[in-house]
């Protein structure tokens, strides 16, 4: 939200007054671990859904170090690209690395619909609590692969809802699992999601070939699925219990 800027309002009153106002000391500087106004903040390289709490990616990134692989086969991260992205679990998550590819599908919208994203679908996997489909513009949501020999996200309690870490450089966003795609290919999220994270969103050409960690908390559900502050509140919690657990 824009501040109005106070030029014009100050300049009337000081038509009005007997006598000017002192200026009002500037405001101190924030301390240590004080976080900044988000109004200071460079509108450019502030995210398009901020993230929320204190879990800091360094520290879930130190947990997903290794792999005790849980899918029987690997995906792919696009056709054509080799095999040899693995699901992994540890104790309360399932997780991957991979790329990020950008899904548009669900609500029209101004920047996803069928004349900005070729290969646009109207529809999402899962539905928002009044029917409508997701909308990838506003809401942070990752697609699971469909079922298939290689992995069955189900099996492992994941599922519509689910809420999600999603892991870029120095940034977490939580997001919900929201729609199923190819079942050989794994590494892809909604245009808020790319763009939380400093990715870019669009769906020709955005997106990132690589470092990007999906980390899914089993056996949860955002309800409804379209709040983002019920997905950062459970992902927030889940996230901290990961990180004690493990």
């Amino acid at each position: 939200m824009r501040v109005q800027s106070l030029t014009l309002a100050l300049a009337g009153a000081a038509l009005l007054a007997p006598a000017p106002a002192p200026a009002p000391a500037p405001a101190p500087s924030p301390g240590p671990g004080v976080r900044p106004a988000a109004a200071s903040r460079p509108a450019a390289s502030a995210p398009a859904v901020a993230p929320e709490g204190d879990v800091r990616a360094a520290d879930l990134l130190a947990k997903v170090r290794g792999c005790t692989q849980i899918s029987n086969g690997r995906y792919r991260s696009d056709d054509g690209a080799r095999a040899d992205i693995p699901v992994c679990g540890k104790r309360g998550a399932v997780f991957w690395k991979a790329d990020m590819d950008i899904d548009c599908d669900g609500r029209p919208g101004r920047r996803c619909n069928s004349r900005t994203d070729p290969v646009f679908s109207d529809a999402t996997a899962y539905q928002q609590s009044d029917g409508r489909e997701l909308d990838a513009e506003t809401l942070p949501y990752i697609v699971v692969p469909g079922v298939s020999d290689i992995w069955n996200h189900r099996d492992h309690d994941v599922r519509a809802g689910s809420v999600a870490a999603v892991i870029h450089e120095d940034r977490v966003q939580y997001a919900v699992v929201g729609d199923i795609g190819p079942t050989h290919i794994i590494g892809e999220a909604s245009y808020a999601t790319a763009k939380a994270l400093g990715i870019r969103p669009d769906p020709i050409g955005g997106g990132t070939d690589a470092g990007v960690t999906y980390l899914v908390f089993k056996d949860s559900r955002v309800s409804p699925i379209e709040s983002l502050r019920a997905a950062a509140t459970l992902g927030e919690s889940r996230a901290r219990r990961f990180l004690k657990e493990n």
